[in-house]
C-alpha cells in the first residue's frame, strides 16, 4: 500500500526524544488538521540538510504515514517562524513552554483554531521580545479562555474587588511596553484566574 501524505502548516508545541535513538516526537497544532503527532529523525552526518524542527517553531510540513495515519513522519519541513530569542531568558522559555503545553493538553474546536493559532503566534513573539513574560502568560491564558467561549469577563473579571479589577484591566489592556505592575500582583491574579478556570471550565491546566 502506498504511503499516505499530508500537507499542513503547524506549530510545534512539544518536542521530546522518542524511544528510538536519533528520533524526536513532536506534538503539533494545525488550523486545518488540528492536533497531530509526528516523528522526525535527527539528520545523519553527511546527509542532505533538512530542517530539524524545534519547540515553538511554525513550519510548513509534508508528513508521511505508512499505516493509514496512525503514525506520521516528517518528510519535508520549511520554516515559517522561529523564536530563538526565547532561549536567552529562562523566565520567557518557562512561560512559553507552559502556554504551549496548555494548548497541547486542550483540544481546540475546528471553528476556534484560527483564533487560537493567531493568539499562539502573537504570544510566542511577545514571550521572545518582551521583558514581561509573566504578563504575556496572564494575557494569553485569559484570551485563550475567552476565545474558547468561557465568560471570563462576565464572571471572573466582574467578580474581582475594585482594586484587583483595575489591576487586571491594566494588564489586559495596556501594551507590554507600558506594563508596570509588580510581578507578585501578576502572579496573584494569575492564580485567581486559574482557580476560576479549574472550578468553572473544562480547560485542563495541569
Amino acid at each position: 500500500m502506498p504511503a499516505q501524505t499530508l500537507t499542513a502548516d503547524a506549530f510545534v508545541l512539544v518536542k521530546r526524544p522518542a524511544a528510538a535513538d536519533g528520533w524526536f516526537t513532536l506534538t503539533l497544532l494545525s488550523e486545518e488538521q488540528g492536533p497531530l503527532t509526528a516523528r522526525q529523525r535527527l539528520p545523519k552526518r553527511g546527509a542532505a540538510s533538512q530542517l530539524l524542527l524545534d519547540v515553538f517553531d511554525e513550519a510548513a510540513l509534508i508528513l508521511e504515514s505508512s499505516n493509514q495515519g496512525r503514525t506520521w513522519f516528517v518528510r519535508e519541513a520549511r520554516l515559517i517562524a522561529r523564536h530563538s530569542e526565547l532561549g536567552r531568558s529562562y523566565a520567557a522559555l518557562q512561560a512559553a513552554s507552559g502556554f504551549a503545553l496548555l494548548l497541547a493538553r486542550n483540544p481546540v474546536a475546528p471553528e476556534s483554531r484560527g483564533a487560537v493559532l493567531a493568539l499562539l503566534r502573537t504570544a510566542f513573539a511577545a514571550f521572545a521580545q518582551s521583558g514581561r513574560p509573566d504578563v504575556v502568560g496572564f494575557k494569553s491564558l485569559y484570551c485563550f479562555a475567552r476565545d474558547e467561549g468561557y465568560p471570563v469577563k462576565q464572571e471572573w473579571f466582574a467578580g474581582l474587588n475594585p482594586a484587583d479589577r483595575a489591576a487586571a484591566a491594566a494588564l489586559l489592556n495596556r501594551p507590554l511596553s507600558a506594563q508596570t505592575g509588580p510581578a507578585e500582583e501578576v502572579a496573584r491574579l494569575q492564580r485567581g484566574l486559574e482557580t476560576y478556570l479549574r472550578a468553572h471550565t473544562e480547560i485542563a491546566l495541569d
